[in-house]
């Protein structure tokens, strides 16, 4: 029963979401950025949230490919990130939520937490200049990389059999989860994080897959409109991955299942490492543009 309102809340969010994300784009529909390919942004999407799907996170290598593309400025980042991955995350959190046992006190403590997180986030993030982003970017992706290495590596903790906490345990991981809803306002993928504060407390790898992607399922909605309030996000990148980024989840949710992604893992830290270096030069070449301008 609790299950079923978890999951019609979560419903009620994604059709707020839709129909601010739907009015939006209505007012705005002559502001359709004319630099960004529609076909590009939504084969990143689909591709990315396919494999996001299968666990690998979609902010990092969808950040890395929307600027190998030249699709987007990078102050819209963090607002497009959520944005246009939010339907696509939604479908994913009703999936596996549905179909993973795990314990509804923790599920819930940690689903309002991330949300809580990512409200107080937004606000701050979509009001910030194009430095300050991209050096948030750059440490979000580094950030990601880090733990995706520290996973392939088994660095990280490998978990345990609990499907639910209580005390302290249950404690650090709302706090926990609080952080990693405000930091994923700024690009920082919840997944990697996420799994690795269920790991370390002892929890069982099969409930990471409904805790963080309904995590992200939850806040998303939430600082996405904020987001959409600001116009602090890519319309057209939304859009088109919204659409196909679906796409990518039911394919791999329903048609492939399961694949075998060591080697792809690598792939992805490289990439995210790269960009998070060019992103790191770009922001201080802003700063070294800014500082030449005010001399002269």
């Amino acid at each position: 029963m609790i299950l079923n309102v978890v999951l019609s809340v979560l419903g009620g969010l994604g059709l707020w979401f839709g129909f601010e994300f739907g009015k939006d784009l209505k007012n705005n529909s002559d502001q359709f950025e004319e630099h960004t390919d529609w076909t590009t942004a939504g084969l990143i999407g689909m591709v990315t949230n396919f494999f996001d799907t299968l666990g690998i996170g979609s902010f990092a290598p969808t950040t890395a490919l929307l600027r190998t593309f030249d699709q987007i400025k990078d102050q819209y980042l963090p607002g497009t990130l959520n944005v246009c991955c939010t339907i696509p995350v939604i479908a994913e959190a009703f999936i596996f939520i549905s179909v993973i046992e795990v314990e509804i006190v923790t599920l819930v403590s940690m689903l309002v937490a991330a949300t809580l997180g990512a409200w107080i986030g937004a606000g701050v993030v979509a009001n910030l200049p194009e430095k300050k982003v991209q050096y948030g970017m750059a440490i979000a992706l580094f950030v990601t990389a880090l733990f995706m290495f520290l996973g392939q590596t088994g660095l990280m903790p490998v978990g345990g059999e609990a499907l639910g906490l209580q005390g302290i345990k249950l404690v650090v991981a709302v706090v926990g989860n609080f952080i990693l809803g405000a930091l994923m306002t700024l690009g920082i993928g919840l997944y990697a994080p996420c799994m690795a504060l269920i790991y370390m407390l002892g929890m069982s790898p099969r409930v990471a897959f409904p805790i963080m992607m309904g995590s992200c399922a939850f806040l998303m909605p939430v600082a996405s409109v904020k987001f959409i309030k600001e116009g602090a996000y890519n319309r057209k990148i939304s859009l088109a991955i919204s659409i196909l980024g679906l796409v990518g989840v039911f394919v791999a949710a329903y048609i492939v299942k399961s694949l075998p992604l060591n080697i792809l893992t690598w792939l992805v830290i490289g990439v995210v490492l790269y960009t998070s270096i060019t992103m790191f030069k770009e922001a201080i070449g802003n700063e070294e543009v800014k500082e030449e301008e005010v001399v002269s």
